[in-house]
């Protein structure tokens, strides 16, 4: 029997600590493109993603981006030709006092 890892829930913060829109995963990396999909960053000009994991005082903090890209030839008939795909990098983890 195997065991899989629980979620964890990640809040999302903006430049002045207030907090809306919780977004889960396993690691914060894949709660951080769950965002980034949501957000208006591009290559260029990457957004600034601050995920404060909930029930610890880590704030993870990423630049992401996303970018518009052909969908796979198998794709299923209801997805559009073109998909949005997000990409992340990590900068820092910060800890609240």
């Amino acid at each position: 029997m195997t065991v899989i890892a629980d979620k964890r829930y990640f809040v999302l913060q903006d430049e002045n600590g207030n907090e809306h829109g919780v977004f889960t995963g396993k690691q914060p990396r894949q709660a951080a493109l769950k965002a980034a999909n949501r957000g208006d960053g591009t290559k260029s000009k990457p957004q600034i993603i601050r995920l404060r994991e909930c029930g610890t005082k880590k704030i993870h903090v990423y630049k992401a981006w996303k970018q518009t890209i052909k969908a796979p030839k198998n794709r299923p008939s209801w997805m559009s030709e073109k998909i949005n795909k997000p990409f992340v990098t990590k900068e820092k983890t910060e800890t609240i006092e």
